[in-house]
């Protein structure tokens, strides 16, 4: 066993570096019990750096047996445990794995099939503590995890054991959706292939070069007489007699021709849209999606469009299809002109923004917004936008400023290198301008911050460091993601620039760090009793009855945080350093209210 542990490249030697990089770690989630604190060469240390690299290598397998495996073989990561089973869900049944190349018991068989996709206790002989884990994904058990150990776990080793756990259900969720969504290729490619070949036999070649011309003469006469879109889309629609649309690479409607226009028209899915344009991407023509033929506008590899005839299911012959790839042709050097001007104007958009943010003269700021027509005398906030799986590239910058259009913010719009920066004239309503991102991204992995009101182009620059500091705030937060105004951070607004919190970590353990411990031990409150006591100005009455107590109660909890923390809470300075602590504890290192 030594030996096999010495060449497991999931443990972490002595002589080994960590896989991680600094600050990596998982974040235990709210209400899980926090992982020990110790020196980075600690052993706690050591077991998140070996279960993180293990994590990697479950998240990177796609077979669902393999998966189980490799979290069985090195369940020792995680603590002082053994695997004594594993059951992967296939076709509605738990099949058994072997744990050490031996078959699960019966009776630990039939109890994990009693618990039914619960978590449970199991006996093994010999081994004082033992549990089944379900390994489920959102919509399925995939399986079970059985664990033994010589003696109970402690909380951290718990904590461990569970991360492990929820992992290796992840992985098995990513295998199962693998699997099934290679299937679904396979069987949609050759529904394609068999529409291919019957569509070779009906066509002749004759009709077709005949066709040919004629769609081709009147694209080309449409597309030379300056229509447009609108024109384009209507000789499509007279040509097939199907309603015909054209929509932006989004999924926005620029025009319909036809009938049976929806109204109002769906909300596009991003999610669905990018899976949708590389779906059909990869094909080498027009592609069926539910009622539609669609083809994409895209000179140059560029997609600026999808051109689509609507209820083409049972009628797309090669004519069809031909008119289609015509028209999308013609209206290709129009999408083209249209994004060649707009990307002039975001041009300049962008040039202003960034001396914005740098600091410039007012009267060059008026002149060239005045010029772009920008009002730039109105109030403005600075809008600082990051998300985490997100690169802040045109595309996501075309994206945040599309998102703040909908919801009637003018702004100007420019990026950095791991953020986007919106210089509104509107303050964002609240969760607003986050939940329409949450929605156009897809994910809700994503912090903003928003700057004080200014008046003057000379104010832009201080603002844009307000807004900046109310995203560190909020990316630093318990609550990682949404929305952090500068004017609501409070007495955070005075302790400092925000990107050192190993200092107040420091401040809020010099103060109040007895008190979290004694907490954590004793699954106390001392912390939210003292908090609560400084948020009613240290009212006896108004704290009881927030922490819904009796009022003998509290004065003994008060005498306790004395006793404990050693302090003095009648010491005018003694009083408002453990204010401050409290308030740090809650508002930025996240401790609960």
């Amino acid at each position: 066993m030594a030996a096999s542990r010495a060449n497991d490249p999931y443990r972490r030697g002595p002589d080994r570096e960590s896989d991680l990089p600094q600050g990596s770690a998982e974040r235990a989630p709210a209400g899980a019990p926090a992982a020990p604190r110790r020196s980075s060469t600690g052993q706690a240390d050591g077991d998140l750096n070996d279960l993180t690299r293990l994590s990697h290598a479950l998240l990177g397998t796609v077979d669902e047996a393999e998966i189980l495996g490799l979290a069985m073989a090195h369940v020792e990561v995680a603590g002082p445990y053994s695997a004594e089973a594993g059951f992967v869900e296939t076709a509605g049944d738990l099949v058994p794995a072997p744990a050490n190349g031996r078959i699960p018991a019966p009776a630990l068989d039939r109890r994990v099939r009693e618990l039914a996709g619960r978590d449970g206790t199991v006996a093994v002989p010999g081994r004082p503590w033992g549990r089944a884990f379900g390994l489920r994904g959102l919509q399925r058990l995939h399986g079970y995890l059985v664990v033994t150990s010589d003696s109970e776990p402690t909380e951290a080793e718990r904590f461990l054991l569970d991360t492990l756990v929820r992992h290796t259900a992840a992985a098995l969720s990513l295998a199962f959706a693998h699997r099934r969504q290679g299937a679904y290729a396979t069987q949609l490619h050759q529904l394609r292939e068999e529409r291919v070949v019957l569509q070779r036999q009906l066509v002749s070649v004759v009709a077709e070069q005949r066709y040919q011309r004629a769609v081709h003469t009147l694209i080309t006469d449409v597309a030379a007489a300056g229509g447009g879109e609108e024109a384009v889309t209507r000789a499509l629609h007279e040509l097939t007699g199907l309603p015909a649309l054209v929509e932006d690479r989004f999924g926005r409607l620029r025009s319909w021709s036809g009938p049976d226009r929806p109204d109002p028209y769906p909300e596009p899915d991003p999610v669905r849209q990018d899976e949708m344009l590389h779906a059909v991407a990869r094909e080498a023509g027009p592609v069926r999606v539910k009622d539609r033929l669609i083809t994409l506008v895209r000179p140059h590899g560029e997609i600026l469009g999808v051109l689509a005839l609507i209820g083409a299911g049972g009628k797309a012959d090669e004519y069809t299809v031909l008119a289609l790839e015509q028209a999308a042709m013609s209206l290709a050097p129009e999408l083209a002109h249209v994004r060649s001007l707009a990307e002039v104007e975001l041009r300049l958009h962008r040039e202003l923004a960034d001396d914005l943010l740098a600091g410039t003269d007012t009267a060059s700021a008026y002149a060239r917004s005045e010029a772009i027509g920008h009002d730039l005398h109105r109030s403005h906030y600075i809008v600082v936008v990051r998300w985490s799986n997100r690169t802040p590239d045109d595309f996501f910058a075309e994206t945040v400023g599309r998102a703040a259009t909908a919801l009637g913010m003018r702004a100007l719009l420019t990026r950095r290198s791991d953020h986007v920066v919106l210089v509104a004239d509107a303050r964002p309503r609240a969760r607003a301008l986050y939940e329409a991102l949450a929605l156009e991204t897809g994910t809700r992995s994503g912090a903003i911050g928003v700057s004080a009101p200014c008046d003057s182009p000379t104010d832009i620059p201080r603002r844009y460091q307000e807004a900046q500091r109310a995203l560190e705030v909020r990316r630093h937060s318990r609550e990682g993601c949404g929305t952090t105004f500068f004017d609501e951070l409070g007495l955070y607004r005075i302790l400092g620039p925000g990107n050192d919190y190993r200092q107040l970590e420091a401040f809020v353990h010099e103060w109040i760090g007895q008190l979290i411990d004694y907490d954590s031990r004793h699954h106390a409150a001392m912390v939210d009793t003292l908090t609560r006591y400084f948020d009613c100005g240290g009212n006896y009455d108004e704290t009881a009855a927030s922490l819904a107590i009796h009022r003998s109660t509290l004065r003994y909890r008060l005498q306790r945080i004395r006793d404990i923390s050693g302090n003095d809470l009648a010491n005018v300075e003694d009083r408002l350093n453990l204010q401050v602590a409290t308030r740090v504890w809650k508002i930025v290192l996240g401790g609960s209210a």
